[in-house]
Order: C-alpha cells, then sequence, then structure tokens
C-alpha cells in the first residue's frame, strides 16, 4: 500500500467529506482536495494544474478552493480561484495553512484537512452565499492521484 492510502483511513475520509458537504451547505463555493505522491512539478504549480484537471476553474463565480496535498513530498497549497481569492482578507491562505501545518506536523492530518475546508467554507460563505436554486457545480469527494 502507498503512501497515498495510508495517509487518511477511509473513515477519515468520509468525516472530511461530510466537512465538505458542511462547509458548502451555506455556500455557491466548491471545495475539493486532492492527494497525490508528489510531482516533477513545484507544488504550486502542480496544484493549478490539478485546479483545472478537476474542472474546478469552471465554477460560474469563480469560487472554487482547492486542497492539494502531496504526501511524499511532505507539502501542501491551498489554491483559491479568482473570484474568492480577490476577497478574503491579506493573509488568509497564509493563516489557514499555518493551522493545518500544525495538525499536519503532528501527524493529525484528517483534523488539519478538516480545519483547513471549514476555514475555507466560512470565508466562501461570507463572500458568496448560498441562493436559492444554487447547484453542487463539483463532487465533494476526494480526489488522489
Amino acid at each position: 500500500m502507498s503512501k497515498v492510502e495510508d495517509f487518511l483511513t477511509a473513515a477519515e475520509e468520509q468525516e472530511i467529506i461530510e466537512a465538505i458537504r458542511i462547509a458548502e451547505k451555506s455556500t455557491s463555493g466548491e471545495i475539493r482536495i486532492h492527494i497525490e505522491h508528489g510531482s516533477h512539478l513545484d507544488a504550486f504549480e502542480r496544484a493549478m494544474e490539478v485546479f483545472h484537471f478537476l474542472k474546478m476553474d469552471n465554477t460560474k463565480l469563480q469560487n472554487g478552493v482547492l486542497i492539494y496535498v502531496a504526501v511524499d513530498a511532505k507539502t501542501f497549497v491551498i489554491y483559491g480561484d479568482k473570484g474568492i481569492n480577490d476577497v478574503v482578507p491579506n493573509g488568509f491562505w497564509d493563516s489557514t495553512k499555518d493551522i493545518m501545518q500544525s495538525h499536519f506536523k503532528a501527524k493529525r492530518f484528517k483534523q488539519g484537512l478538516i480545519e483547513g475546508v471549514l476555514k475555507a467554507g466560512k470565508q466562501l460563505e461570507n463572500h458568496f452565499p448560498w441562493i436559492h436554486n444554487d447547484i453542487n457545480e463539483l463532487p465533494n469527494e476526494i480526489s488522489k492521484g
């Protein structure tokens, strides 16, 4: 079994998916998590590539957020589309990353991801509230590469 499959248990994945569902309940924004070994690309470049591959750049309001995790490289990136990046407070993504990183350093990967998802969801809710007839544009499952 690879490190990607060992990173989270099936039960932990379900808890994270539930956190995504909760975070998206009050917003038109979309949150995805992608976990893979790593890439020959810089982590940020790879996150942009995955963002496009997962069609996160197709959201109507440009309010998708990707949490990209490279397990072997022990790094992660929070990548927000233009719509959300334009409205979050300065330093928001860095403070979110710091919270997640503190959990990751203590090997609490599930908790770090859940906190990152919920924190991003709160900003999405503030700036992109759910309106009647909003549809979930992207699946909530964790993608793996």
